[in-house]
């Protein structure tokens, strides 16, 4: 929450620096919250030294006062990477008008921070890519250290390979590329320096471990898209719950109901395909695949077959007795 709350004053801050007057239907549209909210992130921005005039009457509204310059923006270390990992992933939101004060608030961030805290900032920034929006099934985000996330930008840009335990396994090496920001989740895409082999990592799942690793050469992943290197891979290893479902229908088919963020799907043959997905958990899964509104086949993983099995069920004794005429 208050990732969020810090974001939001930047663009609120970044909105009230148009010229003009902006009003608070205006702003709150923007911002995507009511103007109760506006208000007391207005007063807010004043009790950090802002100054923000109240212009009354039909067209009032707010307006940067003229009396003074704006004073300098006073956070720390965990605050100057949180509020940049909130502007970031705001980035994979629909609300409207908020990407353009996004981007002017995190240049503006970069502008009034000292130097030791800019290079985090903006390597967090340029190191960073950003996954399609999702408009599937929400579920609730996992918690990123912020810090980590600097760490992991700062390692990327400067070509730092990094040891790190990953779901509580032994330490690996690898040399990170890129950080990819998708549904709300953060994913480093990195080679493992021991097996070469290009991987894809969660960031809330990963441990730093110190020493880190040594400084590498990069040899960029083929084709350069990282961002698709994500999507691809966590369809088979990215999630907690994998899947292979059998669908009696064309790939085609099954490819226009699905949200591309959801799976990969591979063709068997004109009248049948296999969804590759997952998801944190079993429910999540079963609700996925019901969505189809295909016939579908579950084979693996055990758990899910029981899960759906279960379901099956409960459905069935959910349905009214059948009465013969």
């Amino acid at each position: 929450m208050l990732l969020e709350t810090s974001a939001r004053l930047l663009a609120l801050l970044a909105l009230l620096q148009t010229p003009g007057i902006r009003s608070g239907a205006d702003l709150a549209g923007r911002l995507d919250v009511g103007e109760r909210t506006v208000r007391k992130d207005v007063e807010r921005l004043r009790e950090l030294g802002y100054p923000i005039d109240t212009v009354r009457g039909p067209a009032g509204g707010y307006r940067l006062g003229d009396h003074g310059k704006l004073p300098p923006l006073l956070l720390d270390d965990d605050e100057a990477v949180a509020i940049a990992v909130g502007l970031q992933a705001a980035a994979t939101t629909a609300v409207r008008g908020v990407e353009d004060a996004r981007v002017h608030a995190l240049a503006k961030l970069e502008h009034v921070l000292p130097a030791r805290l800019r290079r985090r900032v903006r390597a967090l920034h340029e190191s960073t890519s950003t996954g399609p929006a999702n408009t599937g099934t929400n579920v609730e985000d996992p918690p990123v250290d912020a810090d980590l996330l600097a760490d992991l930008a700062l390692a990327v840009r400067d070509h730092i390979g990094i040891r790190f335990s990953y779901r509580d396994a032994d330490p690996i090496e690898v040399e990170p590329y890129r950080l990819v920001s998708w549904q709300q989740r953060w994913y480093l895409v990195g080679r493992e320096r021991r097996t070469r082999e290009w991987r894809t990592f969660r960031a809330d799942w990963m441990r730093l471990r110190i020493p880190g690793g040594a400084p590498f050469r990069p040899e960029p992943l083929e084709g350069g898209d990282y961002t698709a290197f994500v999507l691809r891979d966590v369809a088979f290893t990215g999630w907690a719950v994998h899947a292979r479902i059998a669908v009696d229908a064309p790939a085609a088919d099954v490819l226009a109901r699905i949200n591309p963020t959801v799976g990969v799907v591979e063709t068997v043959d004109e009248n049948r395909c296999v969804l590759v997905t997952g998801g944190d958990s079993l429910e999540i899964v079963a609700v996925w695949i019901g969505m189809l509104g295909l016939d579908f086949h579950v084979a693996e993983p055990p758990e899910l077959v029981e899960h759906v099995r279960a379901l099956a069920e409960r459905y069935a004794r959910a349905l009214p007795d059948t009465v013969t005429v």
